[in-house]
């Protein structure tokens, strides 16, 4: 039996180590395969980029383009796009200087303000140069053209200091190529080549002369190197757009074997050949662990008389160990693909070694232990059972009844404590464990007794005062919500504690601010209808009486005193007619019932119309109207003919309380989206501070009541403008009365 299973062992194992050099070689093989696919160095993308696209980089910028700092100076032009474009590139002429001026204004009168005037006139001066160089812009070209031309300058004293830095590195990449290029344009031909036929010259570059050679071709692109500073803008005002160079370049054989590329050459040479070697050894191995497979399923049975003493082991702890198995093999695996790559140039093969030999036996622990869990799973009703008999659960329950046990004596000693105790108590076992922390410190020993206290005293402490802020924030939230005007649901009681007594107290008020609110609701709803009965009731007599008293007035055979009685009855009926149609309106919008029809408006043109409605009673006062706006149209969607009547109101309201002899102003702006209409003019009537007052019913400029009116003007108006989700404030300053309404405006 003994013998059967090393031998079981001994095939499993071997099998193992071929297939953990096999899948390193894959990775390999996936990694670097299209690296080491080359001829040799010279046909890599290494050598492509680092090479030849760097020396036509460098080759364009200090051969092809091989002026000298002055001459690219002396060449630079200017176009007329390139002025108008410096002259207009911040704006119009007037929007430039608007711009200059603002941005001094506040600079200059901060100075003045802290009396520095030196500070000050120093702005100006600043200000009137720029003023005086934006003006010359716009007069003159060549003013225009001597400051692009100082700019480009700059930018070509900047490119060729920064390229200096390169020539070093461009003279050792010169010596290690030949090359024959031929300007398609011009028909340059730039060479190193010795032929003093240069025509001929190129076809010294083959393969029997050199150990890399390729046709190419570039053009003045190859100029911008985004290393160099100013490299684009430079190759735009150098203008070698239209430059385009053939030919062919090569390494010769002759180069010096110090060559930075022949150092390449040779490690790429060297490593190219152990790669293969590996990748090739590595697949050879993965083939020969799947022949050897078929005989190492047949000693799974051996294998299997492990299971027994495994499946004792508790069902949480297999689980560890199978992830701990995976973590294993998995963190040997990368170590041994890297230590495989950087094998190929650092020759240390004790890691791959080791990495083979421990890969093998986690792989077999965890395919093992995979299989065995498998079972377990599929087995669902044993599985519960081995759930409870694990490790994890038998702590838990036990942990859970000692803390259960616990937390009941804690509640028992602690919630009959006042509100000023507990607070104490529970600060001072914070503090408590806040030392005992401190003490860990000191012995690794006392960190073992620290984690006893913490489950004992620390968690049922952190539960209980956890639970204390749940139960705090939930009753913020109620409260925060009945400020908000939500009266729904009831605020859960729980036990006898002072969170308790406040959340039930809490609760009595709501209900109490809800049947006040319904008793509110209620006395509302009844004046509502009161006032709409009435209004109506009264319209049918108030008809016939105006209908009678006109036909009165028309009978010429009445006295001179029954004609002055009718006068009085006809002006008091018609006073009486606008209180009652201002009661019905103020019914209709408290009961919600007015409709509106909006549609676009004019807000100037309409306010415009108000006025002209009021244009002879305007001109008979001794007011002096001063009515200012933006440009029209001030577009927004309003019912036009309820906000006519706000207008209306106010401009009544205007003319019966104005003081004689005293400025209106009318002034209709926009600002972000918003139109703000305001009405300013000096009372005759003396004004109190609270403006609330004056939206209340009945509520009347002069509270001798020597004027005309129904007192609701101001409160149908401030009900129109919230219908249309707009704002009508007022605002009081001595005898200064002040309306201000904003409405959203259209786009």
């Amino acid at each position: 039996m003994g013998t059967k299973w090393k031998s079981s062992l001994v095939i499993l194992l071997t099998c193992s180590i071929l297939f953990t050099i096999g899948i390193s070689g894959v990775f390999l093989l996936a990694d670097k395969g299209y690296h080491y696919a080359h001829k040799n160095y010279f046909h890599t993308s290494d050598f492509q980029y680092d090479g030849v696209d760097q020396f036509t980089t460098y080759f364009t910028m200090f051969e092809v383009n091989g002026k000298s700092l002055k001459e690219a100076m002396e060449g630079i032009t200017v176009t007329k796009e390139e002025i108008e474009e410096h002259r207009y590139r911040y704006g119009e002429l007037s929007e430039q200087l608007d711009s200059i001026n603002q941005r001094y204004e506040v600079l200059i009168q901060n100075a003045m303000d802290e009396e520095n005037e030196e500070v000050a006139e120093a702005y100006i001066r600043e200000r009137d140069a720029k003023i005086n160089d934006i003006t010359k812009n716009f007069e003159s070209d060549s003013y225009v053209e001597a400051k692009i031309i100082k700019e480009k300058e700059e930018i070509l004293k900047e490119y060729y200091k920064e390229r200096e830095k390169y020539r070093s590195q461009y003279n050792q990449l010169k010596d290690s190529f030949q090359f024959y290029f031929k300007n398609t344009n011009t028909g340059k031909v730039y060479t190193n080549l010795s032929d003093s036929d240069k025509a001929t010259a190129v076809s010294e570059i083959n393969e029997s002369n050199t150990l890399f050679y390729r046709d190419i071709a570039f053009g003045a692109w190859s100029m911008i190197d985004y290393e160099i500073a100013k490299s684009k803008e430079a190759h735009n005002i150098l203008q070698v757009y239209d430059m385009e160079l053939e030919g062919r370049i090569g390494v010769p054989k002759d180069i010096s074997s110090s060559n930075y590329f022949m150092d390449r050459f040779e490690e790429y040479r060297i490593n190219q050949i152990i790669y293969w070697c590996v990748t090739a050894t590595a697949i050879l191995a993965l083939f020969l662990s799947l022949i050897i497979f078929k005989k190492a399923t047949k000693s799974r049975a051996t294998v299997m008389n492990w299971k027994k003493y495994y499946d004792k082991i508790p069902i949480d702890v297999r689980i560890l160990l199978f992830g701990l198995s995976i973590i294993f093999t998995g963190f040997i695996l990368i170590i041994l693909v890297e230590e495989i790559y950087y094998y190929l140039s650092t020759a240390y093969i004790p890691d791959i070694v080791f990495g083979v030999m421990l890969f093998p036996i986690g792989l077999f622990l965890t395919l093992t232990q995979a299989v065995y869990l498998l079972k377990t799973l599929k087995d669902w009703k044993g599985l519960y059972g081995q759930w409870k008999h694990s490790l994890v659960s038998k702590i838990f329950f036990v942990s859970r009844k000692y803390l259960l046990i616990l937390v009941g004596k804690l509640k028992e000693a602690f919630l009959g404590q006042t509100t000023g105790t507990q607070i104490i108590l529970l600060f001072g076992m914070v503090f408590a464990l806040g030392i005992a922390a401190l003490l860990t410190v000191g012995h690794p020993i006392y960190g073992v007794f620290y984690i006893f206290l913490l489950g004992g005293v620390g968690i049922p402490l952190a539960l209980l005062i956890v639970n204390k802020i749940g139960e705090f924030n939930r009753i913020v939230d109620k409260t925060n919500e009945l400020a908000a005007g939500n009266l729904s649901g009831d605020l859960q009681i729980k036990g006898n504690t002072v969170l308790a007594t406040l959340a039930d107290n809490i609760n009595v008020l709501k209900q109490g601010v809800k049947q006040s609110q319904t008793e509110q609701a209620k006395s509302e709803r009844l004046k509502t209808e009161l006032i709409t009965n009435v209004s109506h009731d009264l319209r049918t007599p108030l008809t016939s009486i105006i209908t009678y008293t006109e036909l009165l007035k028309d009978q010429k055979d009445i006295g001179e005193d029954s004609a002055a009685y009718l006068e009085i009855i006809d002006r008091k009926s018609k006073r009486l007619k606008v209180l009652i149609d201002d009661l019905f309106e103020v019914s209709k919008m408290a009961s919600g019932t007015i409709e509106l029809r909006k549609e676009p408006v004019d807000l100037v043109q309409l306010l415009q119309q108000a006025l002209g409605e009021y244009d002879d009673m305007i001109k008979e006062s001794s007011l002096q109207f001063r009515v200012s706006h933006d440009d029209p149209p001030i577009n927004a969607v309003v019912d036009g003919q309820k906000l006519w009547r706000v207008f209306d109101n106010l401009i009544g309201n205007i003319l019966k309380y104005s003081l004689e002899h005293s400025r209106v102003f009318i002034n209709l702006s926009t600002d972000k989206g918003k139109a703000f209409i305001t009405f300013k003019n000096v009372s005759k009537y003396e004004l109190n501070d609270n403006t609330d007052e004056l939206f209340e019913r009945f509520k009347r400029g002069d509270t001798s009541r020597h004027t005309d009116g129904s007192g609701l003007g101001l409160a149908i108006a401030q009900s129109i403008v919230e219908l249309h989700d707009g704002k009508l404030e007022i605002e009081t300053d001595g005898d200064l009365f002040k309306v201000t309404i904003s409405l959203s405006v259209q786009d």
